[in-house]
């Protein structure tokens, strides 16, 4: 991961007054990082996203110039915060799915990474579905469920059902193209 290091010498380089970004940096980043400490139980993850929130601040294709940087540094770490427990409920899911599995058909730890992978690029994917899509997709998909079941445990019409499935599959298709 060359990139990290690289901002993370741009960050650390002398400082040009005339960079906001780098100025507020400076000004914000123990703040940031005693904020994301509260909010984990790990202040190797704390720095580590604190990092993030500035590459992501870094690297955002219009930089606004901010008149609140805390107000705008919280909810993009708010985000990560979020994106990281996520992670962990799903990585948790599929350790306790792997429990279960009898030992003679367990997978290698390649095939435990490729699946822990997939699942996360799938999580990724329905993540920016409105809540009735991706529930309607993981209904038919995980559960096996009709469109006239899932039509009635979302209260909605089957045309609607099938319109939300054909959605997901195609944010699913737009993403790994």
């Amino acid at each position: 991961m060359p990139a990290p290091a690289i901002v993370t010498l741009a960050l650390s380089a002398p400082s040009d007054p005339a960079d906001p970004i780098n100025a507020i940096y400076r000004q914000h980043h123990g703040w940031l990082l005693r904020w994301l400490r509260g909010k984990l139980q790990s202040a190797d993850q704390a720095a580590d996203l604190a990092h993030d929130t500035f590459v992501r601040l870094l690297t955002s294709t219009h930089q606004p110039a901010l008149r609140e940087p805390r107000a705008y540094l919280t909810t993009v770490a708010q985000r990560l915060v979020i994106d990281h427990y996520r992670r962990l409920s799903l990585e948790q899911v599929w350790l306790d799915t792997l429990a279960h599995v009898p030992e003679l058909t367990a997978m290698s730890p390649e095939e435990r990474l490729d699946i822990l992978q997939t699942l996360h690029r799938i999580d990724a994917m329905l993540d920016g579905l409105p809540a009735p899509v991706r529930s309607a997709f993981l209904l038919s998909h995980l559960e096996g469920l009709s469109h006239a079941d899932i039509a009635a445990r979302l209260a909605v019409s089957e045309r609607t059902v099938q319109r939300y499935l054909v959605q997901a599959i195609e944010r699913c298709i737009m993403l790994i193209a």
